[in-house]
């Protein structure tokens, strides 16, 4: 118990003296400074440290407007799909929404997050039907036989039901399809 007390105490210090910043229980970092000032970790080395892990997929709500579908609104989190921690967390300043997900890919490809945005249309502040008539009228500037693989892999029953609608498909289970 001495031990403890002594690690809590040196730990204090060296936050009390800027050689750490704490950013949230039991995570800490050493700030680099630059001319400047302190320069925050990056997102990576935050999500890095917090799983222990480097399996996960993180990007920002943001990437759905690069799709060109008219989606406009402006998320302050960053998602994160993992296989072991789920909720909201922040750290040192930046909130990350952690989602326990069976799989994602490695990359973020425009297939795929079309695919995501579909999954995740209830929980965006955009109007959803809108955004569905735009991506209906869009869909040709995808590349289709990765999207329908995309579907297939990671698309919610909904999702899936919708993309084979449009492509007048059935989508199998495509996981022997290279992506």
């Amino acid at each position: 118990m001495d031990q403890s007390n002594a690690v809590d105490r040196h730990l204090s210090e060296l936050v009390k003296n800027g050689d750490l910043e704490k950013l949230s229980g039991g995570l800490y970092y050493a700030p680099q400074h630059s001319s400047f000032g302190k320069v925050p970790p990056k997102e990576e080395q935050l999500v890095d440290a917090f799983l222990k892990d480097h399996d996960y997929l993180l990007f920002s709500p943001n990437c759905y407007n690069r799709l060109g579908l008219g989606t406009t609104q402006l998320y302050n989190r960053s998602v994160v799909y993992n296989h072991k921690r789920h909720g909201v967390f922040t750290l040192g300043r930046r909130t990350f929404e952690f989602r326990l997900k069976p799989r994602f890919p490695e990359k973020i490809n425009s297939e795929y997050l079309l695919v995501d945005l579909l999954n995740n249309l209830n929980h965006l502040a955009e109007d959803g039907s809108a955004v569905i008539e735009r991506v209906q009228k869009q869909l040709a500037r995808f590349d289709l036989p990765r999207l329908e693989v995309m579907a297939s892999r990671y698309g919610t029953v909904g999702t899936k039901k919708k993309i084979r609608a449009w492509l007048g498909k059935n989508i199998k289970r495509l996981d022997h399809v290279a992506p």
